[in-house]
C-alpha cells in the first residue's frame, strides 16, 4: 500500500518561495526587486515597524539613483562605489547622523545578499562611517513639565461648559499626564485603546518597537487624568450621538486615532500658553524628562531600559549624564576634603 502523500512543512515550503521570489529578482536584475525582497525580509523576521522599513526604502532608493548614475546596481557595486555614495552625502551636507544610517542600511542590504547567496562578497563590510557623537537630549526641569501641567488644568476648568472644547482639553491634559508618568513612545502613546484606561489598572501593555509588549506602571495623576478624558468624550458623545471609539485619543483620519503629528502641535501650542519656546518642547522632549528625573532621583538604569522599552541598554545609557552630575554634586556637597578645600580658598 502505497505511502499517504504528506504536504512539506510549511517552513520549508515558506523558504522555497523565498528562494523563488530572490531568483526572480535576481533575473529581471532590478534594484527595486532586491529592495522590497530585503523589507519583506526585515518584516518577516525582525518584526521591524512600518517607520523603520519607510526609513530603509528611502535610505535604499537613494543609494541605487547613486550607483545608478555611475553605471551599476546592487549584484556589481564595488565598496569603491559605496565609498563614493558616503562621500556624497557629506558633500550634500548630511549629518553624521543621517551618513551612519546610511551605511548601515547599506551593511545590511549586501549582508543580507551575500547570505542568501545571489553576491559572493560583501562589498560594504569594510567601509568605516564618520564619527558620531550623540548629543545630550534636551530636557525640560521639573518646574517646566509642572507649568505646562498647570496650564492644561486651566484650561479644562476654562472649557467646562463646552463639551467639544473640554475634549480636546482634556485629551492634552491626559496626553502629557500619560506620557510624563510612563515615558512611552509617541507612537505608542497616540495608539493607546480605551481599555489602557480602567479604573483599577495600575500597569498597562504596551506594543513598541519590533511588535515587542511590555508592562508600563501607571501613577494616579495618569489614571485620572484618563477618566476624566473618557467622561469628557462620553459627555460630548451624547450631545452629538456619536459612537464611541476603541481608542484612548480618536481621531477621524484613517488611522482612527491621533497622529504623532497633531499632537507635537497642540504640545507646543501648550508650551507658549505656558511661556516655554516651543522650540524646546515635543513629545521625545517630554520622554527624555521622564527618564531624566527618574534617574536624578535615583533609578536604576536597567529598570529605566525596560520602562522605556530599550533593546540595548547603550542606548538607555545617553542619560547617564544625568547620574554623572548628580554624583559629581554629592562628592562637593558631601566629601571631607571638600569643605576643606573650601575654607582654604
Amino acid at each position: 500500500m502505497a505511502a499517504p502523500h504528506r504536504k512539506p512543512p510549511l517552513k520549508a515550503a515558506s523558504k522555497s518561495a523565498s528562494k523563488s521570489a530572490l531568483k526572480s529578482a535576481l533575473a529581471r536584475n532590478s534594484d527595486a526587486s532586491l529592495i522590497a525582497l530585503f523589507l519583506d525580509m526585515l518584516a518577516a523576521e525582525q518584526g521591524s515597524g512600518a517607520n523603520t522599513i519607510a526609513a530603509y526604502r528611502r535610505d535604499l532608493d537613494d543609494l541605487s539613483a547613486f550607483i545608478g548614475g555611475r553605471k551599476r546596481q546592487f549584484m556589481d557595486a564595488t565598496t569603491d562605489d559605496l565609498r563614493a555614495y558616503l562621500g556624497d552625502l557629506d558633500e550634500r551636507g548630511f549629518k553624521p547622523s543621517s551618513a551612519a544610517r546610511r551605511l548601515s542600511a547599506m551593511r545590511h542590504l549586501f549582508r543580507f545578499l551575500l547570505g542568501e547567496g545571489l553576491r559572493k562578497d560583501d562589498p560594504a563590510a569594510i567601509l568605516s562611517g564618520p564619527k558620531r557623537t550623540r548629543p545630550l537630549p534636551k530636557v525640560l526641569s521639573i518646574a517646566d513639565v509642572d507649568r505646562m501641567l498647570a496650564q492644561a488644568k486651566t484650561a479644562i476648568e476654562r472649557t467646562a461648559d463646552k463639551p467639544m472644547e473640554k475634549v480636546r482639553a482634556t485629551r492634552i491634559a491626559c496626553l502629557l499626564e500619560v506620557l510624563y508618568a510612563t515615558g512611552l513612545r509617541v507612537s505608542e502613546l497616540v495608539a493607546l485603546p480605551v481599555s489602557a484606561a480602567r479604573r483599577d489598572a495600575r500597569m498597562i501593555v504596551v506594543r513598541g518597537k519590533g511588535n515587542k509588549e511590555r508592562l508600563v506602571p501607571l501613577n494616579d495623576a495618569a489614571r485620572e487624568a484618563m477618566t476624566a478624558h473618557l467622561q469628557a468624550m462620553k459627555d460630548a458623545q451624547t450631545k452629538d450621538k456619536g459612537a464611541p471609539s476603541k481608542w484612548l485619543f480618536p481621531s477621524s483620519g484613517e488611522s482612527g486615532h491621533l497622529t504623532r503629528q497633531h499632537f507635537a502641535r497642540e504640545l507646543k501650542e501648550l508650551a507658549i500658553a505656558s511661556g516655554l519656546p516651543s522650540r524646546l518642547v515635543s513629545p521625545h522632549v517630554l520622554r527624555h524628562a521622564f527618564a531624566s528625573h527618574l534617574l536624578h532621583n535615583g533609578a536604576d538604569l536597567r529598570i529605566l531600559q525596560t520602562l522605556l522599552g530599550h533593546s540595548d541598554i547603550s542606548t538607555t545609557q545617553i542619560y547617564t549624564h544625568v547620574v554623572a552630575e548628580r554624583l559629581k554634586n554629592l562628592v562637593r556637597d558631601l566629601h571631607p576634603l571638600a569643605e576643606t578645600q573650601a575654607s582654604g580658598e
